[in-house]
């Protein structure tokens, strides 16, 4: 969050000193109660007036990072409740974090302080939390709830002025600035109004709501909200939905991941271009949510450098040199790919062990294969010359145009790396090799030839 900043001066401290004492010498020490209308602490008429005209409630769920399609639902949504003519429009908030820019952060925060229809924020279920942005939107709004177990704070620099806050997060403000409170301080400081374990309890204390006694699945007596008052309840479109998901830390990371992963995949492999598309699709819609998330721009390098370090060992079958080096930004990258976010061990273990089984263990194989679809045969190997990556003694691994094969020889004519070898016959995913020169004649050719 940005400071905001103020600059003083001394002549103009001195002058505004003057008039103060000027002001009280005419006043008298004493003023109208209508002098205070001007004071920016008081709530706005919306909350005062809040629920007096009757109407809707309408509830939105706001979960996830504060992030711009989060942002922009919450302002359309506040535009469609003063259209309806709505009683109240509630929050039902569950964010932990904030990625929009603080001049966007404060365009939000004034939307909600001036809006003609008052807005609540629940902070719940139980265990949800409500910091940064969410919190500052809390910090504005004409009626706050809070969950048992909850937790509510951590506005790192207000983006408004303080005084446009409630008072009650004025007095708190520097506690509030690194810290969380839970339901139970929250009410005692008057940051929050209620404790409400549901959201039916939050609405039920809210100003003007209709309700009306009505008895639960055991017969017990309860009151719910009623009449005009019934809730709407929204969320965000589904297009909104899929972009604010992959907003997240963990889902873009993932994605970029399997989106080079797979493009690899389908350069390596005899496909009909699925894992191409599908690699392509993740990788854009990762790199979407990296652009909203602060990633750093030398740790994403890492990652794509990864994927081409691990393809140069693909290629000769044969775990190197260039694996340790991706296995490395691999690990460098993940670690170190966002700047004031983290991500969990779990995901961590995702990413990173599932890469190196890919490549390790599931690519090699499938490149093999490429040549084993009954549509390509390999009948067209024998006779094929070849060099062996690895020493074949008597197996190891050889390249035949290009493509790595694992391979085995005659034990009397061991076949060191980098000799030139020519394929004698292929037993499934297996080549039989001899060298170009000084083969010697197997048992089967001993047999032809009796």
């Amino acid at each position: 969050m940005r400071r905001l900043s103020t600059t003083t001066r001394g002549t103009g401290a001195l002058v505004v000193a003057a008039a103060a004492v000027v002001a009280l010498l005419l006043v008298g020490g004493s003023a109208p109660a209508g002098a205070q209308d001007d004071d920016p602490a008081v709530p706005t008429e919306s909350c005062v007036d809040a629920g007096a005209g009757g109407g809707r409630i309408s509830v939105i769920t706001v979960s996830g990072l504060l992030d711009p399609v989060l942002a922009r639902f919450i302002g359309d949504s506040i535009a469609t409740a003063e259209e309806n003519d709505a009683a109240w429009l509630v929050l039902q908030a569950n964010s932990n974090g904030t990625v929009i820019s603080d001049d966007d952060l404060a365009g939000l925060v004034e939307e909600v302080r001036t809006s003609t229809v008052p807005v609540a924020l629940w902070v719940g279920p139980s265990g949800t939390r409500a910091t940064e942005g969410m919190a500052q939107l809390a910090s504005v709004a004409c009626r706050v709830g809070v969950a048992p177990g909850s937790r509510l704070g951590d506005l790192g620099e207000p983006v408004v002025e303080p005084a446009q806050q409630a008072p009650a997060f004025q007095e708190a403000a520097e506690r509030l600035r690194r810290d969380t409170v839970g339901a139970d301080e929250a009410l005692e400081l008057g940051l929050a109004q209620t404790e409400a374990p549901v959201l039916g309890a939050f609405l039920i204390s809210l100003d003007g709501v209709e309700t009306e006694v009505q008895e639960d699945a055991e017969g017990r007596p309860q009151r719910a909200v009623a009449g005009d008052s019934i809730p709407v309840f929204s969320k965000l479109p589904i297009v909104d939905q899929l972009l604010h998901t992959v907003a997240s830390p963990a889902v873009a990371y993932l994605l970029l991941l399997a989106g080079l992963a797979l493009i690899v995949f389908e350069l390596y492999t005899a496909g009909v271009g699925v894992a191409g598309v599908v690699g392509a699709g993740c990788t854009v819609l990762g790199c979407y949510g990296l652009a909203v998330l602060p990633a750093r721009g030398w740790a994403v390098a890492l990652l794509v450098a990864t994927v081409l370090c691990y393809a140069v060992d693909v290629q000769t079958g044969v775990p190197r040199v260039w694996t340790a080096v991706g296995t490395f930004a691999l690990v460098v990258g993940s670690l170190r790919l966002y700047d004031g976010l983290e991500l969990s061990w779990i995901t961590l273990l995702v990413g990173i062990a599932g890469m190196l089984l890919f490549v390790i263990g599931a690519m090699p194989a499938m490149v093999r294969t490429r040549f084993s679809t009954p549509t390509i045969g390999r009948g067209w190997m024998i006779g094929e010359e070849g060099e062996a990556v690895s020493a074949v003694d008597p197996e190891g691994v050889v390249s035949v145009r290009g493509a790595p094969w694992r391979a085995r020889t005659n034990r009397a004519t061991p076949v060191p790396a980098g000799e030139a070898v020519r394929v004698v016959e292929v037993d499934g995913l297996l080549l039989e090799v001899e060298p170009l020169e000084g083969a010697a004649t197997d048992h089967r050719e001993r047999h032809r030839k009796d």
